[in-house]
């Protein structure tokens, strides 16, 4: 029997999930029809309880803004998102008794791999840029790298409860500084996450553009002219503009799509229940211009 998946959002249409999630299951040879569809806030309650009828949805990618209300929409959730309190994944389970809708958070795991992909090691000195949904990811996934300490550089201080929610619930130490001080203090980090919105971060980059060289910023322990690793989850327009100043300064940049294939790599394994192997991650590399694994 055909299923369903569906990314929602809002808005949606720039999305790439569709051709990740696509080219999996066709590599695979399972039937599932995967679609985009613009959701608010306001109108996620409705949708999600007119999917009660359906038995032929197998899982839901979840982005922005709708990452904290789906909590309120599924019947359990597990792993990371349980301690987060954000899910950007419903996975939709036959219990012989009726399907029970479960949340689960792949962002974590995406940044994760993402990193460790461009050579980030183990405790790494991270900053991290902006304080909604895609920051507690963002935290959790420092905390697996081992990080006890992060500097979160931010707009406003007071609307950064997700932040703060996600550095207690993992036991992570945090610092919100202003987002005006964000283009030294990246200058000084082995690893560097800005989570937001796209071309939210130009005035960081044109900051970083205009700063003296490493060895001449006070207060950063590294070596002269050395940068670290900046993963921009924005992925579209790309490059964007904070990737090529930190790319033109020596640093190395990993594409929001690279933390966007592995978390639906997970994604994939939740809806299909199958082994989601290096020749299909291949082709979701294809579907979106990325380089193909080694």
């Amino acid at each position: 029997m055909s299923r369903r998946a569906a990314v929602l959002g809002h808005p949606i249409s720039h999305s790439k999930s569709p051709a990740l999630h696509r080219a999996a299951y066709a590599k695979l040879g399972l039937d599932i029809e995967y679609s985009a569809i613009d959701v608010t806030v306001e109108r996620l309650p409705a949708f999600m309880a007119g999917l009660e009828a359906g038995d032929d949805w197998c899982g839901l990618s979840v982005t922005m803004p709708l990452k904290t209300a789906m909590v309120g929409e599924v019947d359990e959730v597990r792993g990371a998102g349980a301690s987060l309190g954000v899910i950007n994944t419903v996975a939709f389970e036959d219990t012989g008794h009726g399907v029970r809708r479960v949340g689960h958070n792949t962002d974590v795991a995406g940044i994760v791999e993402a990193v460790r992909n461009a050579g980030v090691t183990e405790r790494p000195n991270s900053a991290i840029l902006g304080g909604g949904g895609t920051s507690a990811a963002a935290i959790a996934a420092l905390r697996e790298l081992g990080s006890k300490h992060v500097d979160i550089f931010v707009r406003d201080a007071g609307r950064a409860a997700e932040a703060k929610a996600a550095a207690a619930a993992v036991g992570l130490s945090i610092h919100l500084r202003p987002l005006a001080e964000a283009a030294q203090g990246m200058a000084g980090a082995d690893l560097v996450i800005s989570t937001l919105p796209p071309r939210a971060a130009d005035g960081i980059a044109a900051q970083l553009e205009q700063l003296p060289d490493v060895d001449r910023l006070p207060d950063v322990d590294r070596l002269p002219g050395v940068w670290g690793v900046l993963l921009d989850v924005a992925y579209d327009p790309w490059p964007s503009r904070i990737a090529e100043a930190w790319h033109s300064r020596g640093g190395v940049v990993v594409p929001g799509l690279e933390m966007l294939l592995y978390q639906a790599v997970e994604q994939i394994r939740l809806f299909s229940g199958a082994d989601v192997t290096s020749d299909v991650i291949d082709v979701m590399c294809d579907s979106v211009g990325l380089p193909r694994r080694v």
